[in-house]
C-alpha cells in the first residue's frame, strides 16, 4: 500500500493491550517503511511504545474522545483500538485519506472485517492487517532489553492486581504461594501501580516478605518493565504484566478466569509460561472474583512455579 504521509494507530488502552499490537505495529512500520507511524495511546505508555521499536511518535491519548488530532491529515489511519464506532468516529474526525478498520453498522459508510470474538487479541490485529494486503507475524511479540538497569536480578515477581475485579486471585492465596517461595529461598517482590500498593503490602504482610521487597507504587513503567525482563519468575493474573513477561522471555504462571487464555493468554507451545485455567467463562467485568478464577487453587500453582524455576532457572 503505497501512501505518503503519517500513519496514524489508535490503541489508546493499557500495558498489554500494547503489547498484545506489537505484531501489528511492527507489520505497518515494515508495510510503510519511510513514512511516521504516530501511535495514539496513554503518555504512561511512552517508554514502552519505544521499545517496541516500531513507533515514531506517540501522540499522547487517554482514551475514546480524546484523540483531539489538529495535524495534517494522516495518510492512513489504522483502528487496533476496538470495534465500537467510537473509536472509528476519533480516526474519521482526524480526516484520513484511507482507513484500516473493522466494520460497525453504526458507521455504515466505513467497509472492513467483520469482528470475530473467538480470535486471540493478537491474531486479531494481524488478521485485520492481512485483510488490506498487509503480511503480520503474531509470534513477533518479543521486546529487547530495557536500557534501564534492572533491579532484583532473578527475583520471582508477584503480581496480585488486576483491572478488573473478576480477574483477582485472592490475595491470601498469592500470600500462600510467596510465602513458601521465600521459603525455597528466592528473593520475592511484590509489583503493582499506585492503586495497588495497598494490595501489594497487604500479600507481603501475610507472606512474611519485608516492605522494602514491595514495588508497588515505587516503580514508573520502565523501571517495572527492568523488574520483570531480569526477573526469574513472574506469577500473576490476566493482567498487563504476563504481557511483559511474553515480551522479554521471563518465565511466568498466569491464573485465567474469567477469560480463557486463547483469548489473551501467551503463545501456546513456549514452555517457558504456564496459563492455569479451570476451563469456565464468566462476566470479565464482574465485581468480585470469577468462579472460576476461585478454582484454581494454591497448591497446584506453586507446583507450577517450581518446575519453571526448576527448567528455567536464571
Amino acid at each position: 500500500m503505497a501512501v505518503s504521509g503519517t500513519v496514524l494507530v489508535l490503541r489508546a488502552l493499557g500495558v498489554g493491550d500494547l503489547l498484545t499490537a506489537v505484531p501489528a505495529l511492527r507489520a505497518l512500520r515494515e508495510e510503510f517503511d519511510g513514512n511516521r507511524i504516530v501511535l495514539a495511546a496513554p503518555e504512561a505508555l511512552r517508554e514502552l511504545a519505544d521499545l517496541v521499536e516500531a513507533v515514531d511518535r506517540l501522540h499522547p491519548t487517554a482514551g475514546l474522545g480524546e484523540l483531539e488530532w489538529h495535524a495534517e491529515p494522516p495518510a492512513v489511519a489504522v483502528n487496533l483500538h476496538g470495534k465500537g464506532p467510537e473509536s472509528l468516529r476519533d480516526l474519521l474526525d482526524a480526516d484520513p485519506s484511507a482507513l484500516i478498520s473493522h466494520r460497525n453498522p453504526a458507521v455504515p459508510n466505513v467497509p472492513g472485517p467483520d469482528w470475530r470474538p473467538e480470535l486471540h487479541e493478537v491474531d486479531r490485529w494481524c488478521r485485520l492487517l492481512e485483510e488490506y494486503g498487509i503480511a503480520a507475524d503474531p509470534t513477533d511479540l518479543a521486546l529487547g532489553p530495557p536500557p534501564r538497569p534492572a533491579a532484583h536480578r532473578g527475583a520471582v515477581v508477584v503480581h496480585a492486581g488486576a483491572a478488573a475485579a473478576a480477574r483477582r486471585w485472592p490475595p491470601d492465596r498469592f500470600a500462600w504461594v510467596a510465602r513458601h517461595l521465600q521459603d525455597d529461598g528466592h528473593d520475592v517482590v511484590l509489583t503493582g501501580g499506585p492503586a495497588e500498593a495497598d494490595l501489594a503490602r497487604s500479600v507481603a504482610e501475610a507472606a512474611g516478605i519485608a516492605p522494602e521487597r514491595v514495588l508497588a507504587g515505587r516503580t514508573r513503567l520502565d523501571e517495572l518493565a527492568a523488574v520483570v525482563a531480569a526477573a526469574g519468575l513472574v506469577v500473576s493474573g490476566d493482567t498487563g504484566i504476563a504481557h511483559l513477561a511474553t515480551a522479554f522471555g521471563t518465565p511466568s504462571v498466569v491464573l485465567f478466569g474469567p477469560s480463557p487464555p486463547t483469548l489473551w493468554g501467551p503463545p501456546p507451545g513456549v514452555r517457558r509460561h504456564v496459563a492455569m485455567w479451570a476451563g469456565r467463562t464468566g462476566d470479565p467485568l464482574g465485581e468480585s472474583p470469577d468462579p472460576g478464577l476461585l478454582e484454581l487453587e494454591p497448591e497446584p500453582v506453586l507446583d507450577q512455579c517450581r518446575e519453571l524455576i526448576g527448567r528455567h532457572g536464571r
